[in-house]
């Protein structure tokens, strides 16, 4: 098939929307567990899966016509994917700002990696882990700290009301109770 017709692009950009941006001029605060987490998978792409396409695609050249070989087709839109994803990691680590928590065990104030219980108006508790934005998964419970609910918690203390600006308006919410990790 020409290429003409295809949508692959073969251009450099950095359409990465799993994760958000870091905010103009701050800082990519991040855990000491999600930085070893983000280089273990850059490692990994590094070490292992990028040698492996590499060489998938090299044989695959050696089989003749590029143009309607699936696995070259495929092993380079894989590359271009993976190389990507290394770029976006790069990047991202060079401008961590590592945090680590448990210095904080035992406070009562909020600040990056805690995991804090906060009422609602109607009562309903919730309980959140403020982390980096690399690292935050809601599903878990874990907020980024540039979230509305995160900036609204930290520097707050236990028993302290705070508004959280919503989309149904503003609502005050009580601090219950923060807690740390302990120190290793």
């Amino acid at each position: 098939m020409n290429k003409a017709f295809t949508k692959e692009s073969d251009s450099d950009e950095d359409d990465e929307l799993a994760l958000p941006e870091v905010p103009a001029g701050g800082k990519n605060y991040i855990t000491p567990a999600g930085y070893a987490r983000l280089r273990g998978e850059l490692l990994q792409l590094m070490d292992d899966e990028r040698p492996k396409v590499v060489e998938a695609v090299h044989w695959a050249a050696r089989n003749g016509d590029r143009s309607e070989n699936g696995d070259y087709i495929y092993g380079k839109k894989r590359l271009r994917e993976i190389d990507r994803r290394i770029r976006f990691l790069t990047k991202r680590l060079e401008i961590a700002e590592i945090s680590d928590p448990s210095l904080h065990h035992g406070s009562d104030q909020v600040f990056f990696g805690a995991t804090v219980r906060y009422a609602d108006p109607a009562g309903q508790e919730r309980t959140v882990t403020i982390l980096g934005i690399d690292e935050a998964d809601s599903a878990q419970g874990q907020v980024s700290w540039i979230s509305p609910v995160a900036r609204a918690l930290l520097k707050a203390r236990e028993g302290d009301e705070v508004k959280l600006v919503t989309p149904l308006g503003v609502q005050e919410i009580e601090v219950i109770e923060v807690t740390y990790p302990a120190p290793d």
